[in-house]
């Protein structure tokens, strides 16, 4: 099994603050969102983070949450890609020759202010996912009612759910009774 590199355990992370089976949004706010940053060592805790800057976050996580659901079949919706498209284009990012500033030849423009900077770390960890091709490593669970994104370190890269134990079985579970459903509606005599 392929351990899943820094980058993708960071958008990992990232894309999993939202929980949509419970409802909940670590982020949904701009505090929660400098607390986030803050337990990654991105951001100091005391900086503050203004509405436009949660607003780019909050499009960005959205289109890269769309993107990796389109990782394992659904539609993605181009309105949320478009957005974080958007969101990317304001967090300029350099490229070195070398190593650049950073651990690699991609690093946060110098001038950003340390919000934009912590964005643009994750546009940089979602970068190296698409250029290795580990980003179809990345997957949202196919149960809908989960959509919980998770590292594939399956050889064929096929997995569809976070956990075959609960998802994969709520998947079968329902085909199965459609199945029977179906069965049991067309052997029924007409009337």
């Amino acid at each position: 099994m392929r351990e899943a590199p820094a980058s993708a355990r960071l958008i990992e992370a990232f894309a999993n603050t939202v929980d949509v089976e419970l409802g909940t949004d670590e982020l949904d706010s701009a505090g929660g969102l400098a607390a986030w940053l803050a337990e990654r060592g991105m951001l100091d805790r005391e900086h503050g983070i203004d509405t436009g800057e949660h607003d780019l976050c909050l499009r960005l996580r959205a289109g890269i949450r769309e993107e990796l659901g389109a990782n394992v079949g659904d539609g993605a919706d181009p309105a949320l890609r478009a957005g974080a498209d958007e969101a990317l284009r304001e967090l300029p990012v350099l490229v070195a020759v070398g190593r650049g500033t950073g651990a690699g030849p991609l690093a946060p423009a110098p001038d950003l202010p340390p919000v934009r900077r912590a964005l643009a770390e994750l546009a940089i960890a979602w970068c190296e996912l698409t250029l290795t091709g580990e980003a179809a490593r990345l997957k949202r669970c196919s149960e809908h009612t989960c959509a919980w994104v998770f590292w594939d370190a399956s050889k064929n890269r096929s997995r569809r759910w976070c956990s075959m134990r609960v998802c994969g079985n709520r998947a079968k579970a329902r085909r199965h009774s459609a199945k029977q459903a179906e069965a049991t509606g067309s052997t029924t005599p007409a009337t």
